[in-house]
């Protein structure tokens, strides 16, 4: 049957399982719009590619599958990058189709011409120009593989816009199919954990369920192993568990880090054990140290690249993790080790007061206190987030969304993403006010198709994290971080939305009970005194300290 390309790509995309794709529209993919259009496949249309590429993000990793995103060529390609950087550093599967010019108008610098290869070469796990028609099953099955293999990520296909239209008569692919590595005798691992008299389980990457951080729990509490995670994936284990002792992030308890560091085994599930993890590489150095390491990843390049491993196995963590679960091992068992970690951690998380009106830890502590085990919370970039990541204990698996990239304006998106994937379930997103208003515009998106989020904005008036740098560095010296906002409320309103002002405690759980009640997305803005800064400082404590 002969078909114009974009159609070939619509049909390629429901084969693939693909439900729901994220757009921003171009003019050069129109082809691929119409062959959306009878597909079957939901488009949810953005209001900036950068917004649209976080979204397609977000539901990878809550549905498990790639995340599809259409962006048109140039500026489009560029904003979209953000998005894209995220689902790398996430190792999040990403599909990104990118309109471009007209194949017989390259290399004369076209109207929003750009080589893609050479823009996303070093940004995503691959990038390629389809230029004949009849191929597109070839690309488009490809694509779907190298971002579900060995460690996820993005991959970009360029679509030039007369390849789209121009029509073919050629078979589709069927469904990928993607192996996974065998999970070798896992005696070595055991014998290993053994001897050891100092465990430390840290828990990570991609490719997790709902079953794998069951079975986690199950093992480690069997053996009495203490089990870390890293940054922003606390939802990898039950929180509550006696195995969780915390995670590993950029403002992390000293027990915890003082406990990586003197563990005379490190049992890295799935995770790449990178900076952020290791205190910048600094509580462990790879050039210094040698951690005794056992590291289980799914990609071959990613073991032994670092760190070199006692025992480096490939394989997907999850595989492992069931397998281990379903062992009878006999261990020495390590749970006086594992409650003093737990009551390190426990003790961490008792809340310590801030200046204001306002208090950002109680905040956290109702939502911890009030939310299903089944809501979602979302969040960027900022101080603020450090409230939640400390504050709040996670249940299950699938409800934490927030970039380990650090990217800022990530948790709108995200939000929006999560409450279309799962309408009836609470979605929070927490923001800053710089924050949000990276993506804000996505206001419009979210009324438009139905999406429900509660966006929690912490308005403390700057770019927090950069003035706590800058006190540090260069004390009462501010300089471009402050911020001038909106009423957060009204913009919400006009926008369609719902809006809450909170300028005492007192005032946010009824706020938060009626934004959660009211059928629309909504915005509770918090009027945080701008001396609160961080969990464990002020911003007078923090000068008063440099001053010293």
């Amino acid at each position: 049957m002969t078909r114009h390309g974009g159609q070939i790509l619509a049909d390629q995309l429901s084969l693939q399982g693909v439900r729901r794709v994220f757009s921003v529209p171009g003019e050069s993919f129109l082809a691929a719009l119409d062959g959306l259009h009878d597909s079957g496949i939901q488009n949810i249309v953005c209001r900036q590619e950068g917004g649209a590429a976080m979204m397609a993000e977000a539901t990878a990793k809550l549905t498990g599958r790639p995340g599809v995103v259409f962006v048109t060529r140039g500026p489009g390609a560029t904003n979209a990058s953000a998005g894209l950087h995220i689902a790398m550093q996430d190792s999040t599967p990403v599909i990104c189709f990118v309109g471009q010019i007209a194949r017989h108008h390259r290399d004369r610098e076209a109207f929003q011409e750009v080589d893609y290869r050479a823009l996303f070469g070093g940004l995503v796990k691959w990038v390629a120009e389809v230029d004949q028609t009849d191929r597109l099953p070839e690309y488009i099955a490809r694509a779907f593989s190298v971002a579900q293999s060995g460690r996820p990520g993005p991959v970009v296909l360029a679509l030039p816009e007369d390849m789209l239209s121009d029509v073919a008569d050629v078979p589709d692919r069927p469904e990928i199919v993607v192996p996974r590595p065998a999970v070798p005798d896992l005696t070595q691992v055991i014998d290993r954990l053994r001897v050891a008299e100092r465990p430390l389980i840290v828990a990570g990457g991609p490719g997790w369920s709902v079953e794998t951080a069951n079975d986690l729990a199950i093992w480690a509490d069997r053996h009495g192993l203490p089990v870390a995670v890293t940054f922003r994936r606390q939802d990898y284990i039950d929180n509550h568990s006696p195995a969780y002792v915390g995670d590993l992030n950029v403002g992390p308890n000293p027990k915890l880090m003082a406990r990586l560091k003197d563990a005379d085994l490190i049992v890295a599930l799935g995770t790449r054990l990178g900076d952020i993890a290791t205190g910048g590489y600094e509580v462990l150095d790879p050039v210094r140290d040698a951690p005794a390491l056992i590291h289980i990843h799914p990609d071959a390049g990613e073991l032994n690249r670092v760190w070199s491993a006692d025992v480096a196995i490939q394989a997907r963590a999850p595989d492992v993790i069931a397998a281990l679960a379903a062992r009878d091992d006999v261990l020495p068992g390590w749970h006086d080790i594992q409650a003093t970690a737990r009551a390190d951690y426990e003790q961490w998380i008792q809340p310590k007061e801030t200046p204001g009106a306002v208090k950002l830890e109680q905040v956290i502590e109702h939502l911890d206190a009030t939310l299903p085990d089944d809501a979602v919370l979302t969040n960027g970039a900022g101080n603020y987030a450090a409230f939640l990541h400390r504050y709040y204990r996670w249940r299950r698996y699938g409800t934490q969304l927030a970039p380990t990239s650090g990217s800022m304006g990530y948790g709108f998106p995200a939000a929006i993403a999560a409450s279309i994937e799962r309408p009836g379930t609470p979605v929070i997103c927490l923001a800053g006010d710089g924050c949000f208003q990276m993506t804000c515009n996505e206001m419009s998106t979210a009324i438009q198709h139905g999406a429900t989020p509660v966006v929690i904005v912490a308005n403390n008036g700057r770019y927090g994290t950069i003035r706590m740098h800058q006190e540090r560095h260069y004390p009462g010296r501010v300089s471009g971080t402050d911020l001038a906002n909106p009423d957060f409320a009204a913009l919400s309103r006009a926008y369609g939305g719902q809006g809450w002002t909170v300028e005492t405690q007192d005032e946010f759980a009824p706020a938060l009970k009626a934004a959660m009640a009211c059928g629309t997305v909504a915005v509770i803005e918090l009027k945080l005194d701008p001396d609160m800064l961080t969990t464990g400082a002020s911003l007078s404590d923090l000068a008063a300290a440099v001053a010293r």
